[in-house]
């Protein structure tokens, strides 16, 4: 069950965290996995895990923002692995050097950064992957956004939410275009993960804790299993869908 064998899986902002958990369970499930982050070191090292741990990958280093690289740098690991993308996972979505102000202290000049990454990056990843996925009646894509997509909060993130609700609405209206051809699309509206130890103090983190019902943030194997999951041939009859995966912090 939730087998990938054969697939082909892109996976973006993989060199780290959430990204590297979804790359590693993909390829333990079956699948190659094109390995994509705007850092080579950290493409190159998660890459090299999987291979030696017995898996096929290949370091993709290019920045999503950039439609012709991200064309050149997929059709050539595709090349390097036998067979063009099944699966895209666009995990990507943090700007490097992001803004964190409020929107009046914002300059338009600001809010770019975010929303290219976000939707663009996502569109391009996409772009380069769904024409062949129609024309062989079976692929899938995975959306990773936010909780912060649909929920007012004043963290001064209004740029990163826009950017993750703009997407989520894109996804909903690809899944209708491209049910007919086999090709699934979902979003999974991430809640805290557990890399935001490494941002804020000990007392913040206690802090956000108590609003999660389960009581810890999110593990990336665990993410990274749900998007298995959802690439795999029993998730055929699910698309269009925002599904969230919060531990219950979040209810609408």
């Amino acid at each position: 069950m939730f087998d990938l064998s054969g697939r082909i899986a892109l996976v973006t902002g993989a060199g780290q965290s959430v990204g590297e958990g979804i790359a590693k369970v993909l390829a333990q499930q079956g699948a190659a996995v094109i390995v994509n982050d705007l850092r080579g070191d950290r493409a190159r090292k998660v890459a090299a895990g999987i291979v030696g741990s017995g898996g096929r990958a290949v370091a993709a280093p290019f920045d999503v923002t950039d439609y012709d690289a991200t064309l050149s740098h997929v059709r050539a690991a595709e090349t390097a692995l036998g067979g063009p993308v099944d699966v895209v996972v666009n995990n990507a979505g943090v700007a490097e050097g992001r803004v964190i102000k409020p929107f009046r202290e914002l300059s338009p000049t600001e809010w770019r950064a975010p929303i290219d990454l976000n939707v663009f990056g996502a569109m391009n990843c996409i772009k380069v992957a769904i024409d062949g996925m129609c024309e062989a009646g079976w692929g899938r894509i995975v959306q990773i956004s936010s909780g912060s997509a649909r929920t007012g909060q004043n963290i001064n993130q209004t740029m990163y939410a826009t950017g993750k609700s703009g997407i989520e609405g894109f996804i909903r209206h690809l899944a209708a275009e491209t049910g007919q051809f086999g090709v699934t699309a979902n979003n999974v509206a991430l809640g805290h993960q557990e890399n935001l130890r490494d941002k804020m103090s000990p007392e913040m983190i206690q802090q956000i804790l108590t609003t999660i019902p389960i009581g810890r943030f999110g593990d990336p194997f665990e993410v990274g299993a749900f998007c298995a999951y959802l690439a795999s041939d029993e998730a055929g009859g699910i698309t269009g869908q925002t599904l969230d995966f919060n531990g219950g912090s979040q209810t609408r």
